[in-house]
C-alpha cells in the first residue's frame, strides 16, 4: 500500500507540467501565416517558371542539335564540295544559334539576379525571342519588333521581368489558335519616367465583363493546360501584376474581341540612366 500511495503522490505532483506547456505556447500570427504562404507562394512560383523556361531551351537546344547532326550526316554522305559547303554552313548557323540559346540561359542563372538594379528591357525581349523562336514557328506566329536602342535602363530584376515577358508571349501565342502576330514595342514615355513596354497581338481579344477580371488570382478562361503544357493555372497574369507592383510600375490591359489584346507595362527608369542622359 505504501509503494501505491507513493506512486498516488509523484504522480499528482507531475499534474501541473501539462498546465505549463500549455501557457507557454503562443498562438500563430494570422498575419504572419498569410505572409509567410505569400512568400512560399511565390518561390512555388519562381520554381515553374525556371521550370518552364528549362523546358522551352531544352526544345530549342534538341533542335538545334538534330539540325547539325543532319547536316553532318549529309555532308559525310555527299562528298562533293557543293553538298558539303552546304551542309558546313547549316551546320555553322545551328552552332551559333545554339551558342546564343546558351548565353541567354546564362544570362537568366549567373548575370540577372533577383534584386533590383538598373536593367535593359531590349536584352531581356532579345533573349525571350531566342528561346520562344522555334515555339513561334511551330504555331505559325509573327514577331514584330519596334525598340528603341536608345530606351534607358529601368530599375528592375531581370528574371522576374523575363517571366512576365515570357507569359504575355505564351499566352498571346495561345490565343492565335490558327496563327497571327505579336507586336513588341518598347520606347520611353512622353514624361521621360518610365519606359513602355507593350505587347500586341491580333488574337481572339478578351470580353469586356472578362477584362476586370484577369489580373485576379485563380481566375483563368482556360480549360487547362495546352498541348504544350503551358497555362490554365489562373496564376499567370495575377503573378504578372504582382511583379510589376512590386517594381513600382503599372501594368495595364486593352482588348477588342476578334481584333486583339495589348498589354502595356510602365516601369520608373533608372537614376543612373537619368544621369547618364
Amino acid at each position: 500500500m505504501q509503494s501505491q500511495h507513493s506512486s498516488n503522490t509523484s504522480h499528482s505532483a507531475a499534474s501541473p507540467v501539462p498546465t505549463q506547456v500549455i501557457t507557454t505556447t503562443k498562438a500563430v500570427d494570422p498575419q504572419r501565416q498569410i505572409q509567410y504562404l505569400k512568400n512560399e507562394l511565390k518561390k512555388a512560383q519562381a520554381l515553374a517558371a525556371l521550370g518552364e523556361l528549362t523546358s522551352t531551351a531544352t526544345h530549342e537546344f534538341n533542335n538545334v542539335l538534330m539540325t547539325i547532326i543532319n547536316y553532318a550526316r549529309l555532308g559525310i554522305r555527299n562528298r562533293d564540295d557543293a553538298s558539303r559547303d552546304k551542309a558546313l554552313s547549316k551546320i555553322l548557323e545551328a552552332s551559333e544559334r545554339a551558342a546564343k540559346i546558351t548565353s541567354t540561359i546564362l544570362a537568366q542563372a549567373k548575370n540577372r539576379s533577383e534584386s533590383m538594379e538598373p536593367t535593359d528591357l531590349g536584352a531581356i525581349i532579345n533573349d525571350s525571342l531566342v528561346l520562344l523562336e522555334r515555339e513561334m514557328r511551330k504555331y505559325r506566329i509573327a514577331i514584330e519588333t519596334e525598340l528603341d536602342p536608345n530606351a534607358p535602363k529601368v530599375v528592375a530584376s531581370g528574371n522576374q521581368i523575363q517571366r512576365v515577358l515570357l507569359n504575355l508571349l505564351i499566352n498571346s501565342r495561345q490565343s492565335m489558335s490558327e496563327g497571327g502576330t505579336i507586336l513588341i514595342r518598347l520606347h520611353l514615355s512622353s514624361d521621360g519616367k518610365y519606359v513602355e513596354l507593350v505587347v500586341r497581338d491580333s488574337g481572339s481579344g478578351i470580353p469586356r465583363e472578362t477584362l476586370p477580371h484577369i489580373f485576379d488570382a485563380f481566375y483563368t478562361t482556360k480549360d487547362g493546360p495546352d498541348e504544350s503544357g503551358k497555362g490554365g493555372t489562373g496564376l499567370g497574369l495575377a503573378a504578372c501584376k504582382e511583379i510589376i507592383d512590386s517594381h513600382h510600375g503599372r501594368i495595364r490591359v486593352e482588348s477588342s474581341v476578334g481584333r486583339g489584346t495589348a498589354f502595356i507595362i510602365r516601369l520608373p527608369v533608372s537614376k543612373d540612366s537619368k544621369t547618364a542622359s
